[in-house]
């Protein structure tokens, strides 16, 4: 019984070796394919942003791409002493981003919001 399990770990040690050997060997100098909706989703690329302003904490402020792009991604950033972005995440219709956050201490804070847009 021994040696059948020897082996067995020996056959699956090469097997694994074998097979990621071949798996290296089929994608050499191969391209992996690019989805077409990938390809369209970046046509128009552009970044917006307001730039950073005083805003009472908690407040919301909101970025919106061009006409007929959408926002494809975003982000935020709060400014000052305990400075801490709150959130971060597109409108609900996808036009654009929001950002807000609060100042530890202060009843105002700066707030950066960019947006990626592309058609």
């Amino acid at each position: 019984m021994r040696k059948m399990y020897a082996l067995g770990t020996g056959t699956m040690a090469l097997a694994a070796v074998v097979g990621t050997g071949l798996a290296a060997h089929a994608d050499k100098g191969v391209a992996p394919a690019r989805p077409a909706a990938h390809k369209a989703a970046t046509d128009g690329y552009q970044i917006v942003n307001l730039p950073n302003a005083n805003v009472p904490g908690f407040q919301r402020r909101t970025v919106y791409c061009p006409a007929g792009k959408r926002a494809i991604g975003g982000g935020g950033e709060a400014q000052g002493n305990g400075a801490i972005l709150v959130g971060s995440f597109p409108t609900p219709d996808g036009r654009g981003w929001i950002a807000l956050g609060r100042q530890i201490g202060y009843s105002t804070v700066g707030i950066s919001v960019y947006a990626i847009c592309a058609y």
